[in-house]
C-alpha cells in the first residue's frame, strides 16, 4: 500500500552554506512540518555563522529552467520566496507563479543577514512591488521593512503609516501583510497579521537572549509548510511563531558568530542537545 503523498512545497530562495537562511532552512523548517521541500536557487551566499560576506544571483534563464522543470513534473501545495537576487530573478519568478494562481505564495522578501545591494536591491524592491507582491498570499516584513516597500510609491516619512502602508499593498492584490517586530517594549517581540479589514491577529512573545541567525527564515518556511498542510493564514500564522519560539529557545552556537535555530528540538530527548562551546 502506497504511503499519502507529503504535501510539496517550492521554495525559491538563495543558498546559504551554513544552512541558516535561504534553501537549506527553509528545507529543514519544511521536513519539521511534514512537508516535502523542492527547491530553486535564486542566488548564492557567501558566509558563515558571524555574517554573510556576498551574494551571487543565479542568472534567470538558469532560475527558470529549474522551475519549469520541476512544475511540469509534480504539483505543489504552496510556494515560499525569499531572497530573489536580481532585478531579472523578479520577472522570471513573477511569470513562473502567474501561471498557477491557485498555489498559496508567501513571499519573505527582506533578510537582515543579507548584504545590502545598494541601488540593486531598491530596484528589486520596486520590480518586487509592481510584479508580485499583487500575487503574494502573504507577504512577511518588518514594520521597518513594510516603510521601505512603501517608499517605492511614496516620499519617505518621519510619522507612522504603518497601517496606510499596509492598506497600500493589500489593495494592490496581496491578501495578508504579517508585520513583524512592531512591539515599543524592549523585553517583548510583538506581531500584527492585516487583511483588507486591517489587524486580525496580535501575537507577542517573551524576547530570547542572544543574537540569531535565520530566526525570519524559519517564520516564513513554517508559515508555508503549515499552509501547504491546509491551516487558514491565520491559524498558520500562529502555530509557525510558536514553532519558531521554541526552536530560537534551543537555538545551537556552531561556529564564533550567532545562534542558528534548531528546527529539530521537538525530535530530541530533553539535555541531547549538545552545548558547543564546551569540550
Amino acid at each position: 500500500m502506497q504511503n499519502q503523498l507529503s504535501p510539496l512545497v517550492l521554495s525559491f530562495g538563495s543558498s546559504d552554506p551554513l544552512g541558516a537562511i535561504g534553501i537549506q532552512a527553509d528545507l529543514g523548517s519544511f521536513a519539521a512540518m511534514g512537508c516535502h521541500g523542492l527547491t530553486v536557487i535564486t542566488a548564492i551566499l557567501i558566509g558563515d555563522t558571524t555574517q554573510i560576506c556576498d551574494i551571487e544571483p543565479i542568472d534567470a534563464e538558469i532560475l527558470i529552467e529549474q522551475a519549469r522543470t520541476i512544475l511540469e513534473d509534480v504539483p505543489v501545495a504552496a510556494f515560499k520566496l525569499g531572497t530573489i537576487g536580481s532585478v531579472e530573478n523578479v520577472s522570471a519568478i513573477a511569470e513562473i507563479v502567474s501561471d498557477y494562481p491557485e498555489v498559496p505564495l508567501i513571499f519573505d522578501p527582506f533578510s537582515s543577514a543579507i548584504p545590502d545591494q545598494g541601488q540593486d536591491s531598491e530596484d528589486i524592491y520596486l520590480a518586487a512591488n509592481e510584479l508580485i507582491i499583487p500575487q503574494t498570499t502573504l507577504l512577511i516584513a518588518s514594520a521597518v521593512e513594510i516603510s521601505r516597500l512603501a517608499e517605492t510609491w511614496r516620499e519617505p516619512s518621519t510619522e507612522d503609516t504603518l497601517a496606510l502602508d499596509v492598506q497600500r499593498l493589500i489593495e494592490s492584490g496581496c491578501e495578508y501583510v504579517f508585520v513583524t517586530g512592531t512591539a515599543s517594549n524592549p523585553t517583548e517581540v510583538a506581531n500584527c497579521l492585516f487583511d483588507e479589514t486591517g489587524i486580525i491577529r496580535h501575537d507577542s512573545w517573551p524576547r530570547l537572549s542572544g543574537s540569531f541567525i535565520g530566526s525570519g527564515s524559519t517564520l516564513s518556511a513554517a508559515i508555508t509548510a503549515l499552509v501547504a498542510n491546509g491551516l487558514d493564514i491565520p491559524d498558520a500564522v500562529l502555530e509557525a511563531q510558536e514553532f519558531t519560539n521554541a526552536a530560537l529557545a534551543h537555538a545551537q552556537r556552531f561556529g564564533m558568530g550567532k545562534l542558528v535555530p534548531d528546527r529539530y528540538f521537538w525530535a530530541r530527548e530533553p539535555g541531547e542537545t549538545q552545548d558547543l562551546d564546551q569540550p
